[in-house]
């Protein structure tokens, strides 16, 4: 089932309304006023540019050697 947004003309309420069709949304009452003039909005969405996949840095060296991570120079 879609969730839909939806303004009311007559008070002018922004709302979402979960619906089971197209057709049943077509008469929504508005939450505030009770008013069916209402239509349904444009929806926006969010889309990452990445792709969704967050970058990892490496992990951080001990002693400036080309050795990623702990190596023995940081031991003692």
């Amino acid at each position: 089932m879609p969730i839909y947004e939806y303004t009311c003309k007559a008070c002018n309420a922004k709302f979402e309304k979960l619906v089971k069709s197209a057709k049943a949304g077509a008469h929504v009452a508005c939450p505030e006023c009770g008013s069916k003039k209402t239509e349904r909005a444009m929806s926006v969405f969010a889309v990452s540019a990445e792709g969704g996949r967050q970058q990892q840095s490496p992990p951080p060296r001990c002693c400036g050697c080309e050795n990623a991570g702990m190596c023995s120079m940081g031991e003692e």
